[in-house]
C-alpha cells in the first residue's frame, strides 16, 4: 500500500509518498512530473514518512542533514536510477553540471559516452526532489537552467544551501528567502 503526506513547507506543498519502508516520492506543488496523483495512495502517517517530515523540518531550518539514514527507493529506469544515485553524491553547497554528470556516468570508459540532454531528461523526472538533490546540477556555464519545481524554488534551494544565486537572470521572487 502507497501512503502520502502533504507537508507545507517554505517553498510550497510537498506531497511525500511511502511504500512499505522505503520514500517513493517527495515532490514540490506544480512541480513538473508530478507523480503522486498517479500513485493512488491514501493520506497517512508511516515511519518513513514520520523521519522525511523531519528532516525536511531540520533541513529548512538551515541544517544539513545526513540523507542515509532515510530509505529512498525511486523508482525508474536503470538509467535514470544511475542519475539519481550519481546525484546523491553532490555535497550540499555545491553544483555540478549537466555534462560533467554525464562525464561521471559515462566513468571514463573508453567509447562510452553518455549526452547531458539524456541526464537532464532523467534529472528532471528525478521523483524524490530535496533528498536527490537535483537543485545542485546547474547549466555548462554555471546558469541556474531547468528545474522541474521552477527556477525560484531552485534558486531558493540553493540559498538555503549557502550558494549565492543574487547573479542568476531569475525572477524576483526568486531571489527573496521567503521563509527561509
Amino acid at each position: 500500500m502507497i501512503l502520502t503526506l502533504d507537508y507545507p513547507s517554505p517553498i510550497g506543498r510537498l506531497t511525500l509518498a511511502a511504500k512499505g519502508e522505503s520514500l517513493i516520492g517527495l515532490w514540490i506543488e506544480g512541480q513538473k512530473y508530478h507523480g503522486a496523483a498517479a500513485l493512488g495512495g491514501q493520506k497517512g502517517e508511516s515511519p518513513i514518512l514520520v523521519a522525511t517530515r523531519a528532516w525536511l523540518e531540520r533541513y529548512f531550518a538551515g541544517e544539513r542533514p545526513a540523507v542515509e539514514g532515510l530509505t529512498l527507493a525511486p523508482e525508474g529506469t536503470q538509467f535514470r536510477r544511475a542519475v539519481w544515485a550519481q546525484l546523491r553524491e553532490i555535497p550540499y553547497g555545491s553544483v555540478i553540471s549537466y555534462s560533467e554528470l554525464a562525464r561521471r556516468l559515462a566513468g571514463g570508459k573508453r567509447g562510452v559516452k553518455t549526452s547531458a540532454r539524456a541526464v537532464g531528461g532523467a534529472v528532471g523526472r528525478n521523483p524524490i526532489s530535496i533528498l536527490i538533490p537535483c537543485h545542485r546540477v546547474v547549466g555548462a556555464n554555471g546558469d541556474l537552467t531547468g528545474y522541474a519545481g521552477g527556477l525560484g524554488v531552485k534558486a531558493r534551494l540553493l540559498q538555503l544551501e549557502g550558494l549565492e544565486v543574487s547573479g542568476q537572470a531569475l525572477p524576483k521572487e526568486a531571489l527573496s528567502p521567503r521563509g527561509l
